[in-house]
């Protein structure tokens, strides 16, 4: 599989559109690169743009586009409310997958020789990609901002890591850095002082706040026994955070970075932000996301959120997200739209071949009705199989509301989570089984001129035939397993519903019996008879305790109708 890195350089223009077009011109110009979102500011006159790729063609993107706004930003005449030292002030890579941080930092020492070496601009590298330890940190690099760079520039201590020790007064200094993941996230207050906005930012930024004699805002600052400041840590890990106030929507936020989404997610900087304002009368109205977030924050948050209203988390994935949209209000100051802020909705957007599963019912029908010989019996067989677990999981989600039970409602919640999992995998499944059958013609549409050319094309053959023989007893796994969920709503779910367990239970079996076909009839061409011998045996003991747990569900269910 092939490597994937992010990469989010931030440019100072946020007004002047036909530049930033410009800009991200450069970007789209490169195969292999997916340019997923431009997010510019007024206030801050600055731009973040997210990129996904390949790294050596990310890296050329990010050269080009540093490149272009070399040519058509000059920092002399910039002004904005986010600190900032250069035309492409920072320059961040991110791996995505299959590739680790240390590759990551390589990529970035690389972009960053280049972009100083051949645009003559100064280079601070931080965070992963730091060479100096005290550069880390991209606060202590950016300190002083563009005004103080001459000076900055002309101390040994602060000697570029790539690039001229020269102040260029057009470009200023660029950051390149390697880093996990970051959210960059603001919270809406109702209030419009800055001030009060930064006591907040103080309260839950990691760095927190100086202390000072007396426990006042207005004392002394208290010293340790080397003279330096003694600083009072924030509630919240991973965290930077500082109050500004936005004269394009006329409030305060608290603006912050995320820099370690597993030690401090979003929903849990949400609520903190919350309380802390509530103890100096501030209410929080909102959020925004700037740039992209991972779907598996939004869906952590939506179910935090479901948890604490006692609600079954075991529901579709959109549903999860709306509840997450709603509870943080991402929709405050305008649509959140999640096809452009999840990432892998992003991504899924750019990719051109169409999914079954992305079909409605009728045109799926339709198609399978169709003189197309995919998709066929195991595409149909795993989408029954979906079907039926998603029948126990709506049973366990009514069980989980249903009056007189809220005591079992966690009980019931978890049933749906396991249900929603097991249809997340059979609805992959239904586009799978169509390209295992795809892979196959495409093998036999290899080149058979040459004994070379036939040989690959055999193997070619054998190895999607084998493909096509392991999607559908993968189909029949997880729909056996599958009938756990809808056993257990047999037993115990919402009697008033126990008949749609019942049809979940036909469904499932309908199912592997048509997956077990399958299995079958893509044996007969494969020329490894251990192999298939091995599948066929463990697959007729599948669907023989499918048949026999089948059974056991509809006596439930008919003893109870």
């Amino acid at each position: 599989m092939k490597q994937l890195i992010e990469c989010v350089p931030n440019f100072s223009e946020g007004n002047n559109m036909d530049i930033i077009k410009q800009i991200t011109n450069e970007i789209e110009g490169v195969e292999g690169v997916s340019l997923l979102d431009v997010d510019p500011g007024q206030a801050t006159n600055r731009t973040v743009v997210t990129m996904v790729g390949t790294p050596e063609e990310v890296c050329e993107a990010a050269f080009r586009a540093v490149k272009k706004a070399s040519e058509l930003i000059d920092m002399r005449h910039h002004k904005g409310a986010h600190p900032r030292f250069g035309a492409t002030d920072v320059c961040p890579l991110v791996p995505v997958s299959n590739i680790t941080m240390e590759e990551t930092v390589e990529y970035a020492h690389k972009l960053a020789k280049r972009i100083g070496e051949e645009l003559n601009i100064p280079i601070y590298c931080y965070e992963n990609a730091a060479l100096k330890e005290e550069r880390r940190n991209l606060a202590v690099c950016r300190a002083g901002e563009y005004e103080g760079l001459k000076d900055k520039l002309a101390k040994p201590e602060w000697k570029p890591d790539f690039g001229p020790a020269e102040f260029n007064a057009k470009s200023g200094v660029t950051a390149v850095g390697a880093r996990d993941f970051l959210v960059a996230y603001n919270v809406n207050l109702n209030t419009t002082s800055t001030r009060r906005a930064n006591a907040i930012a103080f309260d839950v930024r990691e760095k927190g706040r100086v202390k000072r004699e007396g426990g006042s805002l207005t004392g002394k600052p208290v010293l340790d026994e080397n003279g330096k400041k003694v600083w009072e840590p924030g509630t919240l890990k991973c965290v930077k955070a500082i109050g500004w106030f936005i004269d394009e929507y006329g409030i305060a936020q608290i603006s912050m970075n995320l820099t370690n989404i597993s030690v401090t997610p979003v929903h849990i900087a949400f609520d903190e932000v919350f309380k802390k304002a509530l103890d100096r009368g501030i209410r929080v109205s909102g959020s925004e996301l700037v740039g992209l977030i991972p779907l598996q924050a939004m869906l952590d948050a939506g179910k935090y959120f479901l948890r604490k209203q006692n609600r079954s988390v075991g529901i579709p994935e959109k549903e999860i997200i709306k509840i997450a949209v709603k509870s943080m209000g991402l929709d405050d100051l305008y649509e959140f739209k999640p096809e452009e802020k999840i990432i892998e909705y992003k991504l899924a957007a750019e990719e051109k071949k169409k999914k079954l599963v992305n079909m409605t019912l009728t045109e799926f029908t339709d198609e399978t009705a169709s003189e197309s010989p995919a998709p066929g019996g195991g595409s149909v067989s795993a989408y029954m199989g979906a079907m039926g677990v998603a029948l126990g999981t709506m049973v366990a989600n009514l069980s989980s509301h249903k009056r007189g039970w809220d005591d079992r409602w966690e009980e019931f919640s978890n049933w749906a989570e396991k249900g929603m999992e097991y249809q997340s995998q059979l609805i992959r499944l239904v586009d799978e089984d169509t390209e295992a059958f795809n892979k196959i013609m495409d093998a036999f549409g290899l080149p058979k001129k040459t004994d070379e050319e036939k040989a690959c094309r055999k193997q070619a053959i054998q190895d999607a035939t084998k493909n096509a023989i392991m999607v559908p007893f993968k189909v029949m796994e997880v729909a056996h397993k599958a009938l756990e969920v809808i056993k257990a709503m047999a037993e115990t779910g919402n009697p008033n519903s126990v008949s749609d367990a019942g049809v979940g239970a036909l469904a499932i079996r309908s199912c592997v019996k048509g997956a077990f076909l399958n299995v079958k009839i893509n044996s007969g061409d494969l020329e490894d008879k251990t192999f298939v011998q091995t599948v066929r045996k463990k697959a007729d003991v599948i669907d023989k305790e499918t048949e026999t747990l089948e059974k056991e569900i509809l006596a439930i269910v008919e003893s109870k109708l």
